[in-house]
């Protein structure tokens, strides 16, 4: 933990294939205390703004989440995307380094929800990434990462939907993801996968759905899905099992096929010589990962997640329960009284770092106010 002014940075490790952190914050009766949270939550309710005692809190913010999946990485999937000597084969790297930003969720924790302009700026090697709450009604989340090459550009517009069925709660994840590859004049647009969490028969939490990726330059798409366990009572199913294809836009034609599990190895068979290639390792990719520090003390922004909510992050780590529920009330607190003395004063919030709209059809729109992201004051050691 630094200082930054009068407030406090706490950075705590990523969540990876060990996924050691929650374990060591696990009660003993975390289903029964979980359950409990929904037993007076209608079905089909929203839970975009469900408040969790701190207790059920992973130490760190949603943005902070979002973040690792592009900047917390082992072997380096985002830049082999520009290195690709055909279409097809940047292509299979991009669906490579999609599955690469999903992580092993954690049943019985969930991140804080970000207040409004809350913002997450990290710095991994020559890539930079900058994070910001653009809106808190509906919770909209914008990612920009550029790197110092010139090579790769993010940007991603999120509006999480959670909603209750009464044995589950399902997260959708609203908005657009875009990989840009500028020196290929290619980009690519990008879904993401649904949140399952299922309280009974037996509690678990995965992923689920299908994730498309089309990139109208090269007419190229791919489906992945991320099939659920179909597990009855905790036994059987195939957890983490993902299935898709990489095909032509036009004709349709098979490239390849996509199998394996997002936890383990991914493979590509090439639909025409049968070969069968490595798409995606997570021994490589999401395993040790190393938790981002402090480069800059000075350069931390009011404003970082990691200050915002350093004080809950702090109280949490060292299991002091009540200090972790009065800050984290005060940092609710002090947003709703910001909001309402804009509110007040007839004032409309404005994002720092990006623009933000919407589609004809409802969806969120994000676009960044300026051309590259800078280097953070945090940064993910080599």
């Amino acid at each position: 933990m630094v200082e930054s002014g009068s407030e406090a940075a706490v950075l705590t490790a990523p969540l990876s294939l060990e996924g050691g952190l929650a374990a060591e914050l696990r009660p003993a009766n975390l289903v029964q205390r979980v359950l409990s949270l929904f037993r007076n939550v209608r079905p089909g309710s929203d839970l975009s703004h469900f408040q969790l005692p701190a207790t059920f809190n992973l130490p760190k913010s949603q943005l902070q989440l979002y973040g690792e999946g592009v900047y917390c990485v082992g072997e380096d999937y985002l830049s082999r995307c520009a290195k690709g000597s055909d279409a097809v084969e940047r292509f299979a790297a991009v669906v490579g380094w999609s599955i690469s930003t999903t992580r092993p969720p954690i049943f019985g924790f969930a991140p804080y929800n970000p207040v409004l302009g809350e913002t997450h700026h990290v710095s991994s090697g020559s890539l930079h990434v900058l994070l910001e709450q653009v809106s808190h009604r509906p919770p909209v989340s914008a990612l920009h990462a550029t790197d110092d090459a010139g090579e790769v550009e993010l940007v991603w517009c999120q509006n999480p939907i959670p909603k209750f069925h009464g044995t589950s709660v399902e997260a959708t994840v609203k908005g657009k993801r875009q990989i840009k590859l500028l020196k290929h004049s290619e980009s690519y647009e990008i879904d993401c996968p649904n949140l399952l969490i299922r309280l009974l028969p037996a509690p678990s939490v995965e992923w689920s759905g299908t994730v498309r990726i089309v990139c109208e330059e090269s007419e190229l798409e791919a489906e992945v899905c991320y099939y659920r366990s179909n597990a009855f009572m905790g036994l059987g199913g195939d957890p983490r099992c993902v299935k898709g294809k990489i095909f032509s836009s036009s004709s349709r034609e098979i490239i390849c096929e996509i199998d394996g599990h997002w936890d383990r190895i991914v493979s590509a068979k090439d639909a025409k010589t049968g070969k069968v290639s490595v798409l995606y390792d997570a021994g490589s990719a999401i395993a040790d990962l190393k938790t981002p520090v402090v480069r800059n003390q000075e350069g931390v922004s009011p404003s970082e997640s990691a200050v915002v909510w350093g004080e809950v992050s702090d109280a949490i780590l060292k299991k002091d329960w009540e200090r972790s529920r009065q800050a984290k009330r005060r940092v609710e607190d002090t947003a709703r009284r910001l909001d309402k003395e804009r509110n007040d004063r007839g004032e409309v919030w404005i994002p720092k770092h990006f623009s933000l709209s919407q589609d004809k059809n409802g969806s969120w729109e994000c676009s960044p106010l300026e051309k590259s992201v800078p280097p953070a004051p945090i940064i993910v050691p080599s």
